[in-house]
């Protein structure tokens, strides 16, 4: 068996943060700012982690932490690392991602039961031919309760992780169409593998921000839809953390 210990290591420092055991990882920092207004427990710490912003929230009935913004396999894998060793044992990752199935368009939610592994992080944590990261199964569970206790319908089934946002081909959308992939972001089978190598729990609500479904790209940013959904989702993942 090769030897599979690293060499650097994530460390706590000597001043580590006091998580608490649930972090909301928000990829863009218009969810995370819309995360940190609707939370309502204060903020008791916040610092500078790389290049995003952690925050933790607690009064006497809970304590969580928000960290934000992201992008791509990498850098999400050095976020878990550093929250794994801080002592957070669940993870709710709140991304955009692009609707790749004709059966879903911008301002919808999904909920993703897996992600398939088109990034180059997750081979470094698990077998380099496992081609399917999987959440785990009681946060989804909660993931869905709780978007259903806000009223807000959502889609389950398979995502398709990317590194290369900008090669995302005609070749390759039908390849992960014919998967069954409801949609493609840059993040979450890194997070998954991650936090599964680290025996943390951890799952993710998706919105749907734009369409490339027909080959053609079509931006959903800025309608109605995508920002209800946007807080439907943050509300959900807040709601998640008193379960």
């Amino acid at each position: 068996m090769p030897d599979r210990r690293a060499i650097v290591n994530p460390v706590k420092g000597k001043k580590p943060p006091e998580t608490g055991r649930f972090a909301i990882i928000a990829a863009t920092e218009t969810d995370l700012r819309l995360l940190a207004r609707l939370a309502e427990p204060p903020v008791v710490e916040q610092r500078k982690l790389y290049m995003s912003s952690l925050q933790v929230h607690a009064n006497d009935q809970q304590r969580f932490t928000l960290v934000g913004p992201l992008v791509g396999a990498p850098y999400a894998a050095m976020i878990v690392e550093s929250l794994g060793v801080w002592g957070v044992q669940k993870i709710l990752f709140v991304g955009w991602c692009g609707a790749v199935s004709r059966r879903v368009k911008a301002g919808d939610i999904i909920v993703p039961d897996s992600a398939m592994v088109d990034e180059g992080t997750s081979g470094h944590y698990c077998d380099p031919s496992c081609r399917v990261a999987l959440p785990s199964r009681p946060l989804v569970h909660q993931a869905r309760k709780a978007l259903q206790h806000h009223g807000a319908e959502f889609h389950d089934g398979a995502v398709w992780t990317t590194d290369a946002i900008f090669r995302e081909t005609v070749e390759k959308v039908k390849h992960y169409q014919a998967k069954g992939a409801l949609a493609v972001e840059m993040e979450l089978s890194a997070i998954l593998t991650v936090a599964g190598f680290r025996e943390m729990e951890a799952a993710g609500i998706l919105v749907v921000s734009d369409d490339l479904s027909d080959y053609q790209w079509r931006p959903g940013f800025k309608t109605p839809a995508f920002k209800s959904a946007r807080e439907s989702a943050c509300q959900a993942a807040l709601t998640m953390i008193r379960c």
